[in-house]
């Protein structure tokens, strides 16, 4: 599997390739219809969505305003409960701090709940050049660990896949991983999760060390908490020794009664549950209970400057949830590979561009990855206007501009932009500043019509190429207006 997205195509180039491929399309096309019409009938069962949902964005731009404060009252927690917290800047800080934890315990593999964050930073590939091995034990993310394949949805990694090819993914590749598929293994559900069950249990009662990450961490207790649906998660949780918990800082809420809200928001807004089958909180170690050593691995990898962006920091209220992923049509069309990020979909739009900047082709390309229509925006449960933010990142892509830091201030430097657009726009304020060529050019322009191009050359191609230049018109409006009204307004 690879390590990262990064070097992938621009995402037009990539979600290009991704639209023709039909069975890719009829399997998220069944999925996201599936999961998005079951959450409408969810949410509508809650009176007062629209209160929780503004409840949500509140707690989360509170704390992140007051991050620092409640960061380091959840080291204080977490140290008082008998936990251990890291300090990681980067993935590479991250990876080296949980590949020194292992390494500590003697143990050359590690079970792991699924987790964004691990995915974000290549932990597995980290480990594995250390020769230390990890196991998914999500069901989605071990499809996509034996397929040597990528995950595609934030919710559900192997979305992308149906229940034909998880079947022959298992019955090819599960022996080398350890417990081979059964025999005669048919593409029934009950049948596939019994050959993942089966092919599971022995990592659980056998690993010593367990690796998460957390949707929540509660400051004023130190708890940590994962919700998920299958049960797994749980056994990582509680079986091994160790327990190595890699965690954005922004995941941080400040108390129980905010945590509250959002174990009503998200598993509504993600699965479609009145709850998630499986809550697990954890608050630093005991005697006999679960793991004997606990660590949180604080991540920020990007996330302070993120932080910074007065617009876009409203990315990181993201609960992770993926409704916006299910009712976004350009997702559903090209799927979550062609975002080149963990985070695909709307939210890694505005997400990855900001945590990884947009020096590379793809990261440059993902806030046009939207038609704008907004539909993100209006289920996401905290509120994240998404196209606000897409808008936002596409002027900084134009400007050319990088986040920068200069002691302690994050400025955007922009760049002076190109040469073709200063050349046009210097051109259209020449005209519009003198109504008589301006006049003059759409008479022109209006008689030369059957000979205009369909398409730009050059750097326009970058717009037509996906759509047709406007018709220009048989007359010019101003001249309609004279020869049918006499240039008399007669609304006064």
């Amino acid at each position: 599997m690879s390590g990262t997205f990064v070097g992938m195509p621009a995402f037009p180039e990539a979600a290009r390739e991704a639209v023709h491929d039909q069975t890719l399309r009829g399997n998220l096309r069944h999925a996201t219809h599936t999961i998005r019409a079951k959450r409408r009938t969810a949410v509508a069962e809650v009176s007062d969505w629209a209160e929780l949902r503004e409840a949500g964005k509140r707690i989360k731009d509170h704390t992140l305003r007051h991050l620092d404060r409640y960061l380091v009252q959840l080291e204080e927690s977490v140290t008082a409960a008998g936990g251990t917290v890291h300090w990681a800047a980067d993935a590479g800080e991250a990876n080296r701090i949980v590949t020194r934890l292992v390494k500590e315990t003697g143990e050359s593999e590690v079970v792991k709940v699924k987790s964004m964050a691990t995915q974000e930073i290549g932990l597995n590939e980290a480990l594995e050049e250390e020769g230390i091995r990890a196991y998914e034990t999500d069901l989605a993310e071990l499809i996509v660990q034996l397929g040597k394949d990528r995950p595609s949805h934030i919710l559900v990694p192997a979305i992308h896949r149906n229940r034909g090819e998880i079947r022959e993914i298992f019955a090819r590749e599960m022996s080398e991983w350890g417990r081979p598929a059964p025999e005669g293994l048919t593409d029934t559900p009950a049948e596939l999760a019994e050959a993942a069950r089966l092919h599971l249990r022995e990592k659980f009662l056998r690993a010593k060390v367990g690796v998460s990450g957390a949707n929540f961490m509660v400051a004023e207790t130190g708890t940590l908490v994962v919700v998920e649906s299958e049960g797994n998660g749980r056994m990582c949780l509680t079986l091994p020794e160790t327990l190595i918990s890699v965690v954005g800082i922004e995941k941080i809420v400040p108390t129980w009664r905010d945590l509250e809200v959002f174990l009503q928001t998200l598993p509504r807004s993600s699965t479609a549950e009145r709850m998630n089958p499986y809550t697990s909180t954890w608050t630093g170690t005991t005697d006999e209970d679960g793991p004997r050593n606990f660590h949180l691995v604080l991540l920020d990898n990007g996330r302070t400057d993120t932080l910074a962006d007065e617009v876009g920091r409203q990315a990181l209220r993201c609960i992770r949830c993926s409704a916006c992923l299910n009712v976004c049509p350009v997702y559903e069309r090209a799927g979550g590979h062609a975002y080149g990020s963990v985070y695909p979909g709307p939210i890694g739009a505005i997400l990855s561009p900001q945590l990884r900047g947009t020096a590379s082709e793809i990261d440059a390309s993902l806030p046009y990855a939207s038609s704008l229509c907004g539909a993100c925006y209006e289920v996401c449960p905290v509120a994240i206007d998404i196209p606000e933010v897409l808008v936002h990142l596409r002027e900084r892509v134009v400007q050319g501009g990088q986040v920068t830091r200069e002691g302690n201030k994050v400025v955007l430097r922009p760049a002076k932009g190109h040469a073709a657009e200063r050349a046009a726009m210097r051109a259209a304020r020449w005209a519009f500043t003198r109504p008589g060529a301006l006049r003059t050019g759409q008479r022109l322009a209006s008689r030369t019509r059957r000979f205009h191009p369909r398409t730009l050359p050059g750097p326009g191609r970058a717009w037509t190429g996906t759509r047709d230049l406007p018709p220009v018109p048989a007359e010019p409006f101003r001249d309609w207006w004279h020869r049918t009204h006499g240039g008399k307004d007669e609304t006064k």
